[in-house]
């Protein structure tokens, strides 16, 4: 249903891709034994909690794929869940938690032109292959024997692009599978992944506006809990839809996601 509301929606892309954020977010279940088995939680906390890694398009917050399961599975293991639902010829922006060779280049390689965009973390070594610019590297990474027995497809290193822009006194670095400079400027690269914090504030919409801030979900057994979850993210995707036919309809120069929520 999501990938025909992109369709219609007619929504901006950059470069020509579509524009994508990838995250993970935790829901509080109510706490009783049929939860904890099905769910678990985390040490030192009452209630147990579920795992969800969700994919928004970020210029209206249309999810447009998600997995959760037990709090004790790795968001990694869901991020993968979502490579098979990625459209085409996008880029999705990663939180650097998620940083994983074997996951990026799964990524890109599934599908056509799925380009992916996370901040460079910190200790990870890399080979400059050839300077584009300044602030603008083409680089290989290399990955390791473990890393190439768990994603089992993983070369022994990939091409990859690390560009660098200076805010506030502040070097801030991105790595990213664009590396055609002429197609993808390095001076838009690094402002864009700014926006990857569109996922975050539809999280809140979710649950501060939504929920009402009500904490833990209402279901009491787990298969209930599951169904209350695609319940929240069908009503949010149903009311951001239509935000979107809205915006475009006001004389107005707005994109969806600059609309207040509540």
């Amino acid at each position: 249903m999501t990938n025909s509301w992109l369709k219609s929606a007619k929504l901006p892309h950059w470069n020509g891709l579509t524009l994508l954020s990838v995250d993970g977010v935790v829901w509080r279940t109510t706490d009783n034994q049929e939860n904890e088995e099905a769910f678990s939680r985390q040490k030192g906390t009452q209630y147990p909690q579920v795992r969800m890694v969700c994919q928004m398009e970020l210029s209206s917050h249309l999810i447009t794929a998600s997995a959760f399961d037990n709090y004790n599975t790795n968001e990694m293991v869901l991020a993968e869940k979502l490579t098979e639902m990625t459209p085409d010829h996008s880029v999705t922006m990663f939180d650097k938690g998620l940083y994983s060779l074997g996951l990026l280049d799964k990524w890109h390689a599934t599908g056509t032109g799925r380009h992916w965009l996370i901040p460079l973390k910190k200790n990870v070594q890399y080979e400059v292959i050839w300077p584009l610019g300044r602030n603008d590297k083409l680089i290989l990474l290399h990955s390791n024997p473990r890393a190439r027995k768990l994603w089992t497809n993983l070369p022994s290193s990939i091409t990859a692009r690390l560009v660098t822009r200076k805010i506030k006194g502040k070097d801030y670095q991105v790595l990213t599978s664009m590396i055609d400079p002429l197609r993808y400027p390095s001076k838009d690269i690094v402002a864009l992944y700014e926006h990857r914090w569109e996922i975050e504030l539809g999280y809140r919409e979710q649950k501060q506006y939504m929920l009402g801030n009500r904490l833990t979900l209402r279901s009491r057994l787990p298969e209930l809990v599951r169904q209350e979850l695609w319940g929240i993210l069908l009503t949010y995707n149903l009311i951001r839809y239509q935000m979107v036919e809205l915006c475009f309809n006001l004389k107005e120069n707005y994109l969806p996601y600059q609309l207040s929520f509540n």
